[in-house]
């Protein structure tokens, strides 16, 4: 429960980050005096390997704060036990009543998948908010707007890049 109540706290902050990032210029002040310097200058040296490099970084970032945060061990058991269910529940769909059991048990399971899985959230969502923001103000700047290897939007740019390196850095530190 404790949990549940800090997500939903980070949920209500990052979602007033998103809501007030003009109305409250501290915060934009703020994310832009860190972020210009450094993402920014990434970015403005050469766009397409900055976006790259901002990508890794972020998605580095985000998979130690996973890394070192959740009981990963657990959570590979779990998904062990899903797989399982999963294989069970195909072989029992001719049976309604043994078919809904496996079904409330994998919803279970993956209610606590979720349960650790989000802690890593906590620690993560503001941050990413900021910089999804930062990311807004700055491509907004361009007039005519850019593209990123000349036909991606800085969004798409973004999460292709961050879900492969995302790939790469889960493999390099055993993560499930």
């Amino acid at each position: 429960m404790k949990t549940l109540k800090i997500i939903f706290l980070v949920l209500l902050v990052s979602s007033g980050i998103a809501l007030f990032w003009n109305s409250f210029p501290i915060i934009k002040q703020t994310a832009h005096a860190i972020l210009d310097p450094t993402a920014g200058k990434l970015l403005n040296y050469h766009l397409n390997i900055g976006m790259i490099l901002v990508a890794g970084i972020i998605s580095l970032f985000i998979t130690v704060i996973q890394k070192y945060t959740v009981d990963n061990e657990t959570l590979k058991v779990l998904k062990q036990d899903q797989k399982k269910l999963q294989a069970d529940m195909k072989s029992f769909k001719d049976h309604p009543e043994r078919f809904a059991q496996l079904q409330k048990e994998s919803m279970e399971k993956a209610g606590e998948m979720i349960s650790i899985s989000m802690k890593s959230f906590s620690y993560t969502a503001i941050p990413v908010i900021l910089f999804f923001r930062w990311f807004s103000d700055y491509f907004a700047s361009f007039d005519p707007p850019v593209k990123i290897f000349g036909f991606l939007s800085w969004f798409w740019a973004y999460l292709i890049f961050s879900i492969i390196f995302s790939m790469i850095f889960r493999k390099v530190f055993k993560l499930p």
